[in-house]
């Protein structure tokens, strides 16, 4: 059991990939914003890499544990403490009944870190997955986040508490997070409705080449960039309404780029599954990790056109980096 004394910002229980095959009947997959650090957060334990743990969200968790586990913490730094001892991230850690594991907040780049427990978190499966989905209030921990006095339940560890401890990702696969004010390059498709048929040339050579701001009132839903007028290749949506970014109702790829009106929206992993407006691109998965550390209202965004057989590569490359065999011993 893991007991909960500080909820912090918003932890929820996550695994990978999520809720898959549930778009039709209107759920996101939800998952890990972040999945590179979660994936390697649960190889570091020796869990398989989907193994349901925490995302930590800005910070504030304080939790007990009340056995023997390895444990690792990936991604942001929120100046982790295991008995009051300053944890290293990206590494493997034994904890023994007694032991608390606190965090503070935001220590640098970077706005989400991840815990993962040997065992992972074993609360009930809702549909295939126990990913919390906190728009349907559904998966997780009852379906919310988490908050003091929850007592999370584990599965029992696939490999030996004390073998996994003290192993570490090497730091050419650790990434580096861009600061405040700075600019992520975040690779992407075309999506369905780009030009000429949607918008013109000139919108799209804008849109790969702007630097937008992502906005403060952003979340695991959506990313809200920058307003534009954009010139438009039509008058309307014709059928679909009145302004061009309308169309008929239509089901809307994880990771699009939703144009409504002017607004770009980045739909994350708790989006819209479907609705009427143009999507004039898509985040290619192995970069969605990049807007799981993103701060709201600070960081900036330049899109990277690539081609679909190059975005497939890139989430080829990242599988094979995140496994077992690259781990180094401290």
């Amino acid at each position: 059991m893991l007991e909960v004394r500080n909820g912090g910002f918003e932890t929820t229980v996550q695994d990978y990939p999520g809720r898959i095959g549930m778009l039709s009947l209107g759920f996101a997959p939800a998952g890990p914003m972040d999945d590179y650090a979660f994936r390697f957060a649960n190889v570091l334990v020796g869990n398989p890499p989907g193994t349901a743990g925490l995302e930590i969200t800005a910070g504030g968790l304080v939790i007990a544990f009340e056995d023997e586990r390895a444990i690792a913490v990936c991604g942001a730094d929120m100046g982790a403490r295991l008995n009051g001892q300053p944890l290293e991230l990206w590494r493997s850690y034994l904890v023994r009944a007694g032991d608390i594991l606190e965090f503070d907040y935001l220590q640098g780049p970077g706005f989400r870190t991840y815990l993962a427990v040997s065992g992972g978190i074993d609360v009930p499966p809702v549909l295939g997955s126990r990913a919390t989905y906190l728009p349907g209030a559904i998966g997780g921990f009852e379906g919310r986040k988490l908050q003091a006095g929850d007592r999370l339940p584990l599965g029992e560890p696939l490999t030996d508490p004390a073998q996994a401890a003290g192993r570490r990702v090497p730091a050419s696969l650790i990434p580096s997070y861009p600061g405040y004010n700075e600019v992520w390059e975040v690779e992407a498709t075309r999506g369905p409705q780009a030009d000429p048929d949607y918008m013109t040339a000139e919108d799209m050579a804008f849109f790969f080449s702007h630097h937008w701001k992502l906005d403060a009132a952003s979340n695991r839903t959506g990313y809200r960039l920058d307003i534009h007028k954009w010139q438009w290749a039509r008058e309307s949506g014709g059928a679909g309404g009145g302004h061009p970014s309308n169309i008929l109702d239509n089901g809307y790829p994880v990771g699009a780029v939703n144009v409504c009106g002017d607004q770009p929206i980045i739909l994350c992993i708790d989006g819209p599954t479907l609705g009427g407006f143009i999507c004039n691109a898509v985040v290619a998965k192995a970069a969605m990790w990049k807007l799981g550390q993103m701060v709201p209202g600070w960081s900036y965004i330049r899109f990277k056109e690539v081609t679909l057989e190059e975005a497939i590569t890139l989430l080829k490359q990242q599988d094979e980096t995140i496994h077992e065999s690259n781990l180094e011993r401290s």
